[in-house]
């Protein structure tokens, strides 16, 4: 028996030990050879093969991809698929295979054809910066039959320009595609000692929010959209779709969420062709503002992608940013470059030394020396005898294969030797060596130039595609529309989407929060669900809005221990949702007895009656909500009576005693808020407006409402409206050649409907606009800039106040060359305005 636990014992310890050991390799063998690239080149095994595979079949025409498939099946120990996979990913980027045929489409998630029907070949860029067989360290194929490169000689951070993504065992890597054209200046500032920085750019366009993108390693995160625009109030266009998305994918996650209620559209047609286009119609009455902050919020039209750069270096796995992926690029570039100069110093001197061996053999007639040997020895000897008067000009010794070489120089070359094509071939040899040896000398401007020439050669045509511009941040409880109904039972304190035999209380989305004030004193927020039970006798409940500092509430409460009424007014900003709080001293039997919600800080009159039997000589008295302060939920108030109430009774509304709530427009994202972010636009009361004048010379009266949307590419100015307020603005009328100056008031206010009020035709353009009350620009006139004139122009004084519609007085033709507006002092802070031109 205990042989038999020894032998188990034995088998136990020895399958552990190789599971370890088979464990640890196959985790070695994924991360190396099949998830993860190399730094060197920037290349996973299957895409180094494959280009392998591609250059020994390269012969400036176009392969069949099941060819080259067969052809990379030499190098890479794995099945067909996964090599056409590679091949379609690799061609599908556009960088260093040219394809011809169906390679599908990775905006809408159509494959490739069959790789029988599709064709490839090596760009020309490929074939410049990957291959060099002379730098190449080459290793043998898995079946020892070929020689396959341990990496390419990648003289582009290639790495960076395609991106690449990967799940290893234990660990995964996500490098994001990187524009080539900054990707080179980068590199660029990189050799001049220059700071720089890189950020992603994608294939698919879109906009990028880069603010925490953390350099691309890991714990970064970069936030990606769709351009969304507004072709009319029922109908939006998306232009684009985000990094790793398709059309299929983004339409259902729009239906998705339209099923789900948290978007309300009549539909969404895919009408992608060459560009992506979405087209959504909305439901009648649906905000466009709204729509697209929900697409954003509840869809794939905005995803978080975070990166998490690990590569292999030394046969390792490494975290780095993506700045020190290019230097390693960079630095890996000049020693390729660098070892690439050295080779080519070899050579030439190689054809000097042979060049110069030549025509001294033949000038010298040492040919002739040979006649009379009779063995190879003897010839190689009168050879070598014959050379030893002008070996001192030569720059390395005469080796015996140089020697041989000269052997084997025939006689009709001898016979037509020209001495003078052979000084000058030796000249340009010299001339080349000392270039060669200049660029070493000066290895960091060649690499410079040489970064400079791929620019130049390939840049055209790789300009950004995807805008860097910063994102608001969308709160979804904000966006979400109201898809549901909530029922409340005041008296059991139940409240919920489901209880629909009791009362309902109001439209809310699945998203908010309610908060509920009960008889007793006690509040609470709770998530909108089924059925929820908040406590009983509930006096009030709204959805809760967070940080809302403007609605305030109004309440009196006796406490349960003195009988004392206490009034307060107090704020409810920020909560633990579902946990109780007590809004009265705390005691026992406390109840409220009055209690009111005001949005903007109203503070109303009552009239509190006292119990008869009280020792009060007066038993009514007016109480004045105003006279308190807005304090903090906790605060136990203020007392309002010692002695028994009776009841209180409503007196009359009070005003609010609260400003208006001041308003910024915040120009990098083209949206208002109250946080202080950008243009101070003032204080705006419930009835206040905006208005807004675009680049194409028309006008926009909106609302304040903090979901509105504003094109910043567009926008010129944007203030509070006054309607009491001249316009002033000048054009250019193409038809008259002329520009026009004209001053109006604003008539036409329907909200979010654009007005132009430029005279409309083809070439007219907006010169300037203001809202300055007396405007006084600069024209400066002439037919050379060189020679221009300059002359003072009080545009409320010239021009007179007509029709927002006219014409408007012509103020100069096309000798007008310059018009600039001179800044008034601004109004509230005494500094001058921004000008108002373009």
């Amino acid at each position: 028996m205990s042989e038999n636990n020894d032998f188990a014992g034995q088998s136990s310890v020895m399958i552990n030990d190789m599971y370890q050991s088979w464990f640890l390799d196959y985790a070695s063998y994924v991360i190396l050879e099949r998830a993860v690239p190399a730094v060197e080149d920037g290349l996973k095994p299957v895409q180094r093969r494959i280009l392998h595979a591609m250059k020994e079949m390269d012969d400036g025409r176009f392969n069949k991809v099941a060819n080259i498939i067969g052809q990379s099946m030499q190098y890479h120990p794995h099945g067909d698929a996964s090599i056409g996979d590679a091949i379609v990913s690799l061609g599908q980027k556009d960088l260093l295979i040219e394809t011809q045929g169906n390679w599908g489409d990775v905006r809408t998630g159509d494959s490739a054809a069959a790789a029988r029907y599709i064709e490839a070949r090596l760009s020309k860029f490929a074939l410049e910066v990957a291959f060099n067989a002379k730098t190449t360290e080459w290793q043998l194929s898995y079946d020892g039959r070929k020689n396959e490169p341990v990496t390419l000689p990648m003289k582009f951070p290639l790495l960076l320009a395609q991106g690449t993504e990967g799940i290893a065992v234990g660990l995964s890597t996500k490098i994001l595609p990187h524009n080539f054209c900054e990707l080179i200046e980068g590199a660029i500032k990189h050799l001049k000692g220059r700071k720089f920085e890189l950020y992603p750019d994608f294939m698919t366009g879109g906009m990028v929010d880069v603010s925490n993108y953390n350099d691309g390693a890991r714990g970064g995160k970069v936030r990606v959209r769709a351009r969304i625009e507004e072709v009319d109030k029922k109908t939006l266009i998306i232009k684009d779709v985000p990094y790793g998305i398709t059309t299929t994918q983004l339409v259902d996650s729009i239906l998705k969420a339209n099923d789900n209620g948290k978007i309300r559209i009549k539909s969404v047609i895919d009408n992608t062709a060459k560009d992506v286009e979405l087209a959504i119609q909305l439901t009648p009455g649906v905000s466009t503002d709204q729509t697209i902050d929900a697409l954003y919020a509840f869809t794939d039209c905005e995803i978080s992608i975070s990166p998490n750069a690990c590569i292999i270096i030394a046969d390792k796995p490494h975290f780095v940013g993506a700045s020190d992926l290019l230097k390693h690029s960079v630095d890996h570039t000049k020693k390729l470059l660098l070892r690439e100069l050295e080779i080519k110093l070899g050579e030439l001197d190689e054809d000097w030394h042979y060049s110069s061996l030549e025509k001294i053999f033949i000038e010298k007639r040492i040919y002739r020396d040979i006649e009379e040997e009779t063995t190879w020895e003897g010839v190689l000897r009168a050879i070598d005898d014959g050379l030893k008067p002008y070996k001192k000009k030569l720059r390395r010794a005469v080796t015996q294969e140089d020697i041989v070489r000269l052997t084997e120089i025939r006689i009709k070359r001898i016979s037509k030797y020209d001495t003078f094509k052979a000084d000058e071939h030796i000249k340009g040899v010299e001339a080349e060596i000392e270039e060669v040896k200049n660029n070493i000398a000066n290895l960091n401007d060649y690499s410079i130039r040489y970064y400079e020439n791929l620019l130049k050669k390939y840049g055209k045509g790789r300009e950004r595609k995807t805008e860097i511009r910063p994102f608001e941040t969308i709160h979804a409880t904000t966006v979400a529309i109201a898809n549901t109904k909530l029922y409340v039972n005041y008296k059991e304190g139940f409240i919920g989407t489901g209880l629909k035999k009791d009362e309902f209380a109001f439209d809310c989305s699945d998203l908010d929060n309610i908060i509920v004030f009960r008889k007793d004193g006690k509040m609470l927020v709770s998530k909108v669900a089924d059925k929820n039970f908040v406590g009983k006798d509930i006096i009030h409940l709204a959805i809760f809005q967070k940080n809302d500092e403007r609605t305030t509430y109004n309440m009196l409460y006796m406490d349960g221990k003195t009988g004392i009424t206490y009034g307060k007014r107090f704020n409810v900003t920020g909560i633990t949702r579902d946990k109780e709080y007590d809004l009265t001293k705390g005691n026992a039997n406390s109840k409220v007895q009055y209690f009111s919600v005001n949005p903007n800080g109203e503070a109303e009159v009552l009239v509190i009656t006292l119990h008869p039997g009280s020792k009060a000589r007066v038993k009514q008295l007016d109480y004045y909500f105003e006279e308190l302060e807005i304090k903090g939920r906790a605060a136990q108030g203020n007392q309002a009576t010692k002695y028994p109430v009776k009841s209180v009774r409503f007196k009359e509304k009070g005003r609010s005693t609260l400003s208006a709530p001041k308003l910024w427009y915040d120009a990098t994202i083209g949206r208002l808020n109250k946080d202080s972010n950008g243009q101070l636009l003032g204080r705006f009361d419930e009835k206040d407006k905006i208005i807004v004048f675009f680049k194409d010379g028309t006008y926009e009266i909106t609302d304040h409402e903090l979901t509105n949307r504003y094109d910043i590419d567009h926008v010129l100015i944007i203030e509070k409206f006054d309607p009491k307020k001249v316009i002033s603005a000048i054009y250019y009328d193409a038809k008259s050649k002329q520009f026009n100056a004209k001053r109006f008031m604003i008539e036409s206010t329907t909200l979010k409907s654009k007005y132009s009020f430029i005279k409309e035709g083809e070439g007219n353009y907006l010169k300037l606009v203001t809202t300055q009350q007396e405007p006084v620009v600069i024209l400066r006139t002439g037919k050379k800039k060189s020679e221009l004139t300059e002359e003072k122009a009080a545009l409320h004084e010239m021009v007179d106040i007509t029709g927002w519609k006219t014409i408007g007085t012509a103020i100069g033709g096309d000798e007008l060359k310059e018009i600039s507006l001179i800044p008034e002092a601004d109004d509230e802070t005494g500094e001058p305005d921004a000008p108002t031109l373009f």
